[in-house]
């Protein structure tokens, strides 16, 4: 068992993971900015040691502040939550090296999975369905790669493998414009990752983005805690997500699930891991997996009752997973709004202070938020200020929870999207289900 975590994030997220230590027993050293020094979770750890000014390149993404700070306070694990340093093989390895535990996969994982391109060929060989696709970088002649087009079948779409976050990516309708579109796209990512390796796929015109978490130690086991769908998104960024997706055929989301449990065993996978699908037609395709606990975990928390946190810390420990398969039970139906500081038309970020916060409550609402009355939002960071979740027997009455959990949220002093939110569980489209991920930013575009 760890004995002592640095906490290697900041708000939400890193409040969570205290909250997971301190029920395990496990002391908490908090890492912070000059900014976030009034952090919830900052307040409460056993330790708190400042790491640099608010830029994250000064401070959460400053390697030798974090790991100098765990040699300091005699830390013996470190768990970067999402974002920041999460998925850096590089930080990783350093913090093995270092002789602390990585709260997540080994570096050689993180560097498998993060190149789209190795990660697209792993889960050919362990049988996870991919998108029809280039089989790796593209070629320099254009012959052959007019070719590929072809036989996959316009549109296709060519990305950069060491892209992420909806960058360093290009639609491409026609032949005539795919050279051209190509070369652009490898410029921008050489500018934009340092590297011009491009890859093409099929694109697919109305998928639904539908994830799936796993779990596994790294000796051995591994299981799955079924599916999320997260399709409303605006500028890929997720907006609602929930649990199951909507319309899945049971016997289809295990089958998929026991394919993402074979790779998870095939490549000796430890910790916490997503992975994510465009869905479309009743067939899943591999797009990416994030090697970390993601936003959204909660709502798988929610109908399986497992709590992912606690997990990724036991098996850090080098404990086995503590659940099998056959243990795992799916009940009911999970509902996310991410609640973000930011105008609800122009998605502005709103910092500022809070003058009031209300949480919503009442049976089958969580709230997973660092905010409080009086705390000041600040500008240089992401304008996540909490999640709210609800869990209800079915989708209908999680719905029914959600908007009157949005009616009793109270965020005053600063803007929020807590408007759109209201809306959006009100949609007839998203309220029937199975929405495209193209369907929230066409409605936002025809409002304005």
């Amino acid at each position: 068992m760890l004995e002592k975590v640095l906490i290697a994030n900041r708000g939400e997220i890193a409040l969570r993971v205290l909250r997971a230590c301190k029920e395990l027993g496990i002391k908490t050293v908090a890492v912070h900015s000059t900014a976030d020094r009034d952090l919830k979770h900052v307040r409460l750890a056993d330790e708190a040691v400042c790491i640099g000014p608010p830029p994250s390149a000064q401070s959460y993404l400053n390697v030798p502040s974090i790991i100098s700070v765990a040699e300091l306070t005699n830390a013996d694990g470190i768990h970067p939550g999402y974002g920041f340093l999460s998925e850096n093989a590089d930080f990783a390895e350093q913090v093995e090296k270092s002789g602390f535990t990585f709260i997540g996969p080994t570096a050689d994982t993180i560097r498998l999975m993060g190149d789209k391109v190795s990660a697209k060929q792993q889960m050919k060989l362990t049988g996870v369905p991919t998108v029809p696709g280039s089989e790796g970088a593209l070629p320099d002649d254009p012959d052959e790669v007019i070719r590929i087009a072809r036989e996959i079948g316009f549109p296709v779409i060519v990305k950069a493998a060491a892209g992420g976050g909806g960058r360093g990516m290009r639609v491409v309708h026609n032949e005539e414009v795919l050279l051209s579109s190509i070369q652009v796209t490898q410029s921008e990512a050489q500018a934009a990752f340092g590297s011009p390796v491009v890859y093409m796929e099929k694109f697919l015109q109305r998928p639904r983005h539908v994830e799936i978490q796993v779990l596994a130690d790294g000796q051995g086991n591994a299981i799955h805690l079924g599916d999320r769908d997260c399709s409303l998104q605006r500028r890929h960024q997720k907006v609602i997500e929930e649990a199951p997706a909507p319309g899945i055929d049971d016997a289809l989301r295990n089958e998929i699930g026991d394919a993402c449990v074979r790779a998870c065993l095939d490549m000796g996978y430890r910790g916490a891991g997503t992975f994510e699908f465009l869905f479309e037609d009743n067939a899943f395709y591999f797009i990416e997996m994030n090697t970390r606990v993601q936003v959204e975990h909660p709502v798988t928390e929610m109908i399986s009752g497992v709590d992912i946190v606690r997990e990724q810390l036991l098996v850090a420990g080098g404990a086995p997973l503590s659940i099998k398969q056959e243990d795992v039970s799916l009940k009911g139906h999970s509902i996310e709004c991410r609640i973000n500081a930011e105008d609800p038309r122009t998605f502005m970020p709103s910092p500022g202070t809070i003058k009031t916060f209300h949480a919503p409550g009442g049976h089958g609402v969580r709230v997973d938020s660092h905010v409080y009355s009086g705390y000041t939002v600040p500008p240089h960071y992401d304008s996540l200020i909490g999640k709210l979740i609800t869990f209800a027997d079915t989708r209908e009455a999680a719905l029914i929870k959600m908007r009157q959990a949005l009616d009793e949220l109270v965020v005053d002093g600063i803007r929020t999207n807590a408007a759109l939110h209201r809306e959006l569980v009100t949609d007839s489209s998203f309220m029937a289900g199975g929405v495209s991920i193209h369907y929230l930013e066409s409605k936002l575009e025809h409002e304005h």
